[in-house]
């Protein structure tokens, strides 16, 4: 009976490198705005990446939330956290800072 490999990784093929969907390397050693699963925002300057997305971050700082409203950031209340590594997997979104302005929320009627 001949020998037959069943399922796996055929040995002929050559192994295939992930690559990122976004090419971050425009943003080096800029200044950049992350936002994470569950809420918390911060900002630093993008020293380094990879392919799963894990940022390094520098002269990092954290948005606090208001504690009367959980769903609304201060802008003037943050925290410095310095050097940081951002997990890929708890990104959200990714920005730039250049080029951002805040606006009132719209369907938040006073």
């Amino acid at each position: 009976m001949a020998d037959k490999k069943v399922g796996g990784n055929d040995g002929n093929k050559e192994k295939r490198r992930k690559e990122s969907i976004l090419d971050l390397s425009k943003y080096l050693e800029k200044q950049i705005r992350v936002k994470f699963a569950g809420g918390r925002e911060a900002s630093g300057i993008l020293k380094g990446y990879d392919a799963l997305l894990n940022l390094v971050l520098d002269n990092t700082v954290e948005y606090l939330r208001d504690s009367d409203e959980p769903y609304k950031l201060t802008e003037d209340s943050t925290r410095s956290l310095g050097l940081v590594v951002c997990r890929g997997t708890a990104l959200v979104l990714i920005c730039p800072q250049d080029g951002v302005e805040s606006i009132a929320n719209p369907f938040i009627t006073q």
